[in-house]
């Protein structure tokens, strides 16, 4: 998620990863690290039990299958025979592992080689985020990668592998913008979803319900536009078009890893046989970069003197909004609201009361160390994080060969092989968790709750743990915590309760809200 990969990122990040910022941003949930430059510093290894002979070394169970066949059927069963749940979950009581071996999509014809080695519980999957032991060179998107042409030409920063010159250079470049732009991160948020719950309002009058996902998109792109870059998207050429136009670009990067609903064959044959061509999306990305271009004329000046091109820096900048960024907010929002929606009442009660009360005795503003007296709200933003994870899957290619453990054996692997992990498994295990597929709303509360911050794995690395140029923690970690919070807390500073229809799409949830009740309002909206 995260301005990154905020991707996720979205990846998938205030607090702003610089430690000259620590003050301002005082939550020991925000604690930083200064960022340093040199590649010739290591970073600590992974740390695991060192003690190996405790376990059973065992074979990697499963296999690959035949050529084309193996892939071809295991696609079949993630997308549509039992679904990605039900995938991992039945080769775990198959093999009687969390570690075993399996094709992931989506195979033939796109991906030279399918073959991954999966890591689906606590202690295998941070090996994921060893650098010393993986790689992670054009391993975003998993066992293909998409034409460079989506991009400018350019491997964008997710896909570069932290011991590659132009990964320190770029990470910086999100930094500074992270950092040059933290002033306008509250105000902008407040004006851009107070817009977005007039939307919703105005629809629930006219229709008895209200399309979250549509307006939140919309939100959250001129939020992201405006905090950032300081451009209102509506005031120039680019119109509401933003969300839309980055729609159909991530269509063309990822439609080898989603299903829409179509019949079973041709759904299959459309997405998931052959690349979609990038030329149909062009003129599309076209837009995006020009409205960027010019909106980043202060960001781009900084890129040069880090030595990036103002054309590569923009594209980076591109991807980090649209994709990482715009990307985790347009999967992540939507899905802590339905588990919140879905905890009920009571929770409702206990959020709206805490955060009132917080902001209040701030002179009725929202900022950062009020937000800090808020552990509840706190707490229930880290529980939607390790629930539901808005970037499910990470990749790494072993540099070397590896003896990877899980809770009950030892396995080796060979250098090259190509490493996979399902999160959602991960930040589940009931090693690490007690009542694992339970929304607990208070879990981080406390100093026990605060110590279980280390399972939580959503920015590519834990939560107690900081992005840096050396390693692939997402650059906007920090951002995306905060912006969930602010969700929150504008959230429950305007209304008492809600209710939802919960649908699927094919990122994330579909939320449609049936019901708002606003505060000193006795009666449904």
């Amino acid at each position: 998620m995260a301005v990154a990969t905020a991707t996720a990122t979205l990846s998938s990040s205030s607090v702003f990863p610089l430690h000259s910022l620590h003050q301002q941003f005082p939550s020991k949930y925000f604690t930083v690290r200064p960022i340093t430059v040199s590649l010739s510093e290591k970073i600590p290894a992974v740390t695991q039990s060192s003690e190996l002979t405790k376990l059973p070394i065992r074979k990697i169970p499963g296999d690959y299958g035949l050529p084309l066949i193996g892939p071809w059927k295991d696609r079949q069963d993630y997308f549509y025979n039992q679904g990605k749940e039900e995938f991992f979950r039945s080769r775990i009581q198959k093999y009687k592992s969390t570690v075993f071996k399996t094709n992931m999509p989506p195979g033939n014809f796109i991906s030279s080689n399918p073959n991954v080695v999966v890591l689906l519980d606590g202690k295998s999957f941070p090996t994921l985020f060893d650098i010393s032991k993986v790689e992670k060179k054009d391993l975003f998107t998993g066992t293909f990668m998409p034409s460079t042409e989506l991009t400018g030409g350019y491997r964008v920063l997710s896909y570069l592998d932290p011991s590659e010159p132009n990964h320190e250079k770029l990470k910086k470049l999100l930094f500074f913008l992270l950092t040059s732009r933290r002033d306008y991160i509250i105000p902008q948020f407040h004006e851009s979803y107070t817009e977005l719950f007039k939307t919703l309002e105005k629809e629930m009058e006219k229709n008895g319900k209200a399309d979250l996902n549509s307006a939140n998109d919309q939100a959250a792109f001129n939020f992201l536009a405006k905090s950032l870059y300081g451009a209102n998207p509506v005031e120039t050429k680019l119109g509401t078009d933003g969300p839309t136009l980055i729609g159909k670009w991530v269509l063309f990067q990822l439609h080898p890893l989603l299903t829409l609903g179509l019949p079973k064959v041709l759904d299959d044959f459309l997405l998931h046989n052959f690349r979609l061509p990038p030329a149909l999306v062009k003129k599309d990305y076209q837009r995006l970069y020009d409205f960027f271009y010019e909106s980043s004329t202060t960001v781009l000046n900084e890129a040069e003197n880090f030595g990036i091109s103002r054309d590569e820096a923009c594209h980076n900048l591109l991807f980090a909004t649209c994709f990482n960024s715009f990307g985790g907010m347009k999967i992540f929002f939507p899905n802590m609201l339905k588990w919140i929606a879905r905890a009920g009442v009571e929770l409702h009660i206990r959020l709206a009361n805490e955060i009132r009360s917080a902001v209040k005795s701030a002179g009725g503003k929202i900022t950062m160390s009020a937000m800090e007296k808020m552990p509840v709200m706190k707490s229930v933003v880290y529980e939607a994080l390790r629930i539901d994870p808005p970037v499910a899957s990470q990749y790494g290619r072993a540099k070397r060969d590896l003896m990877i453990e899980s809770h009950d054996a030892v396995f080796e692997v060979k250098k090259g092989e190509l490493l996979f992990g399902y999160q959602p498994f991960a930040t589940k295990d009931p090693k690490s968790f007690d009542r694992p597929d339970e929304f607990v709303p208070d879990r981080f509360v406390g100093e026990e709750g605060e110590k279980l911050l280390k399972h939580v794995l959503w920015s590519n690395g834990p939560e107690t743990e900081s992005p840096t140029v050396e390693n692939k923690q997402c650059a906007g970690k920090d951002f995306v915590v905060l912006v969930s919070r602010l969700l929150v807390t504008e959230f429950f500073l305007r209304y008492d309760t809600l209710d939802i229809d919960v649908g699927t799409s094919p990122l994330g949830a579909k939320i449609t809200i049936t019901s708002l009740k606003m505060i000193g309002v006795g009666t449904e909206i």
